[in-house]
């Protein structure tokens, strides 16, 4: 198995700073590797990126749920008062409400909510917790299936061993190790290349599978956007920038896509930094994309500045490395600019 590779770099002024490496797959529409780094068929711990296949999941179990619900379960939501209440509309359909959620309490991400909430003298809540989406939707699927809400996330309840087998089918990688996310949710493990097939198939539903609960997914995550992230989040602009983009970020340096036409890429960044996954992210989609205006709205969103005294003096940019550790020629950085030597 390779070790991981050279995937961004970090560079302050005129020199490299840092590095980050990693796991890179990059698949065409047929399913065919464009890019590997790293070893794509590494076991890692997919975290939240895989929140768009558990929603699936829910979805087959009978879940009724309306896109902006389906959104939020896909979501790792920012905490703001629209996501709150979509979360509390969910869990109100179905008779229950916030007491129900056994997700960790804690304020919201984003740092505008986060004040509001804490000048309210609030205390961390399991609503406010960025996964209450997921976890509204497991309890109203436990509730449309018959099952028990009361230990709704025991490895061993019926609706977790829903999401580990739709889990395993989709990303056809057998799932070997299970562990607890942040969340408190089970943790099930997978491949870089696994999660860019799950997420191939989910954005080509729409065209291929109109009308399945795949392509539920697919519309619900593109049409809303904001509700999968919030302001100023990466994977919001980044489904923003390209029409029919299914996107999810996780914790750890986690990042998965999927195109309409079934191209993907599936990320780890293996030291879990967060500020090199939207330049390789977008990098790769690059790769994949044609049109020169969205591969410029790409750049914008995989900007990453690197400061000094509060103003930009460098910029995280994307390193795609062949299997064999060479640079690929030609390919464009987070800010379109061609690789080739090093700051």
């Amino acid at each position: 198995m390779s070790a991981p590779a050279l995937l961004a770099e970090v560079v302050r002024g005129d020199l490299v700073e840092s590095e980050h490496r990693g796991h890179l797959v990059v698949l065409d529409a047929g399913g065919g590797a464009v890019l590997e780094a790293g070893s794509p068929d590494a076991v890692v711990w997919p975290r939240s990126t895989l929140k768009p296949v558990q929603a699936l999941a829910l979805l087959r179990a009978g879940l009724e749920i309306d896109d902006e619900g389906l959104a939020l379960a896909c979501a790792s939501h920012s905490g703001t008062a629209q996501h709150l209440e979509v979360v509390r509309g969910v869990l109100a359909r179905v008779g229950l409400d916030e007491t129900h959620l056994r997700n960790t309490p804690d304020a919201p991400l984003d740092a505008e909510a986060a004040r509001a909430w804490w000048r309210a003298g609030r205390e961390p809540s399991p609503l406010a917790q960025n996964c209450s989406g997921k976890h509204a939707a497991m309890l109203a699927t436990c509730v449309a299936a018959g099952w028990a809400t009361d230990g709704y996330l025991d490895p061993d309840h019926p609706l977790q061993q829903a999401v580990r087998a739709t889990v395993a089918e989709l990303t056809a990688v057998p799932v070997e190790h299970v562990t607890v996310d942040g969340c408190g949710a089970p943790l099930l493990s997978s491949t870089t290349r696994g999660l860019a097939r799950a997420f191939a198939r989910i954005a080509a539903a729409p065209a291929a599978r109109p009308g399945s609960p795949e392509a539920r997914v697919a519309r619900a995550m593109t049409t809303r956007p904001d509700l999968v992230g919030g302001p100023g989040r990466d994977v919001t602009e980044l489904m923003r920038a390209v029409p029919g983009l299914v996107a999810k970020d996780g914790a750890e340096g986690v990042y998965a896509a999927g195109l309409p036409d079934g191209g993907a890429v599936g990320l780890k960044v293996a030291d879990g930094a967060s500020r090199a996954r939207a330049p390789i992210m977008t990098a790769a989609l690059g790769l994949l994309l044609g049109d020169a205006a969205v591969r410029d709205r790409l750049a914008d969103v995989g900007h990453v500045p690197v400061l000094g005294h509060g103003v930009p003096v460098g910029h995280v940019r994307a390193v795609l490395d062949a299997p064999r550790g060479q640079v690929v020629p030609g390919v464009p950085d987070a800010r379109g600019e061609q690789q080739g030597g090093r700051a």
